[in-house]
């Protein structure tokens, strides 16, 4: 019998795992969904498949895929857990047997065997293949029809090493940057940059010292630059083998950002300092001439992990705002400017992926009117010109949590910012969740339609859309 989940925060209400996988062919709608959505919108998250062992960390759920299929008006939803290496093990026996962050909480009948991860944070469409990402192993290839599990992609075995939840490509070439950091082993300051080109071949690899070790949630690129940012949420076997975190907050380390020429080399970094702070998610960056420009959801102080010496965060300091970093690189200096665009509460910052590295007026993110959320998670989705500086948004109230907003050009040669935004929303009231369609134009005039479920997706982090017809 399996044994029952604990009371833990991340595994309770909006984050509780769902144990079923099932096929919806035709959701209630309320409003309209639009013509011109033909795709498939496909979400990532946690989702334990048994109660954890050892301290739970969000971040360590088996990977669940969602995916909502949209055509004529009409929408279907299927789920299926991401059935990786440790999916299937435990499976097998009924129980959890690894731990996610401290490998010595796990089971002794699994102790050194290699995984392929837990695919659970985003999800991507690259080169006719649908792949699931985390940040620590090689992705994971899904049929993007059946939502089944393929396995392991490691670009015919050219990948050496992880590869970040957060590829980036170029809307000219269809190439797929990447990185991964900890590539020289478990904890290691050793970062490694990838290309993929438009067909999914792997076409370049290198890799650097980064100045410490830390984990690298993100980067960022332009169409002349790679944007790497070392921030101090560091990580050390040495303080984990004394009993302390793995991963925790040092700000005396400072942030490094470390900017590379697309057409140079990794010998070429510049790197430039800068105070303590943390960034998850990057909304975009654009370079004009020597001027290095970069939107992020900036953080005072990382929050999810604790101090170096076992202490929690600061709860106002954990709250991330929308930030611009400028870097003149014909500067004799290291140092760079640091403005702050909007002052709300927010995270998951996107934007129309047809203009990813390129100058661009339209971004949008999940924020947090009330900072305080009921149901857990944020509650309205913001929309910023940045070409007039200004922020418009959709609210919902307390008892709902919104997700990462997604971007769907209207057609594929609409102009900037003329399409959708999907996301999924919680009604912690009901303990349901919808598929949300706002018009990108006119985010504050609310729903264009939504597409009911039974059933709750628990929070989760990142999704993408494929254009199909």
């Amino acid at each position: 019998m399996a044994q029952p989940f604990p009371n833990h925060p991340n595994l309770v209400d909006g984050f509780a795992p769902i144990h079923m996988e099932c096929d919806a062919p035709d959701l209630v709608v309320e409003g309209e969904i639009p013509q011109e959505l033909r795709g498939a919108f496909f979400r990532n998250g946690p989702n334990p498949q048994f109660a954890p062992r050892g301290d739970y960390h969000w971040f360590g759920g088996d990977g669940m895929i969602h995916g909502f299929y949209i055509s004529d008006g009409k929408v279907s939803y299927k789920n299926r857990y991401i059935k990786t290496v440790k999916w299937n093990k435990e499976n097998e026996v009924g129980k959890s047997l690894f731990a996610a962050f401290n490998p010595m909480d796990s089971d002794e009948s699994v102790m050194g065997m290699e995984t392929d991860g837990l695919a659970n944070t985003n999800v991507v469409y690259h080169a006719g293949k649908l792949l699931a990402l985390e940040e620590a192993h090689a992705p994971f290839e899904l049929d993007p029809l059946t939502l089944e599990s393929v396995g392991s992609n490691t670009f015919g075995g050219k990948l050496v090493g992880p590869m970040t939840a957060h590829p980036k490509i170029d809307p000219d070439t269809g190439e797929m940057l990447f990185f991964g950091y900890n590539a020289g082993g478990m904890i290691s300051p050793r970062m490694s940059f990838h290309v993929a080109d438009k067909a999914g071949r792997l076409t370049s690899s290198a890799s650097f010292d980064a100045p410490y070790a830390a984990m690298v949630h993100d980067f960022i690129t332009t169409k002349d630059h790679v944007i790497f940012p070392i921030m101090p949420l560091t990580g050390s076997t040495e303080r984990a083998m004394s009993g302390g975190p793995v991963y925790a907050w040092e700000p005396e380390k400072g942030s490094h950002i470390g900017i590379m020429p697309r057409t140079g080399s990794v010998e070429d970094i510049r790197w430039f300092k800068g105070d303590p702070a943390y960034v998850f998610h990057h909304m975009n960056a654009h370079s004009e001439g020597d001027i290095v420009t970069c939107d992020v959801c900036e953080y005072a102080e990382a929050p999810f992990f604790p101090h170096a010496d076992g202490s929690e965060p600061d709860p106002e300091k954990s709250k991330a705002r929308l930030k611009r970093w400028t870097f003149d690189l014909s500067k004799d200096s290291d140092d760079y400017k640091i403005e702050q665009l909007d002052d709300q509460v927010c995270e998951f910052p996107r934007l129309d992926e047809r203009f990813a590295g390129l100058n661009y007026r339209h971004g949008y993110f999940a924020c947090d009117t009330t900072a305080t959320s009921g149901s857990g998670g944020y509650n309205a989705i913001g929309h910023i010109d940045h070409q007039i500086g200004k922020t418009s948004k959709y609210e919902m109230s307390e008892e709902f949590a919104i997700s990462e907003p997604v971007f769907v050009p209207r057609t594929t040669g609409s102009p900037e910012g003329q399409g959708y935004l999907v996301a999924i929303v919680y009604d912690a009231s009901i303990d349901r969740s919808h598929l949300l369609v706002l018009d990108a134009e006119n985010v504050d005039k609310g729903p264009i339609g939504k597409a009911m479920l039974d059933h709750r997706v628990p929070f989760g982090f990142h999704g993408n859309w494929r254009q199909m017809g």
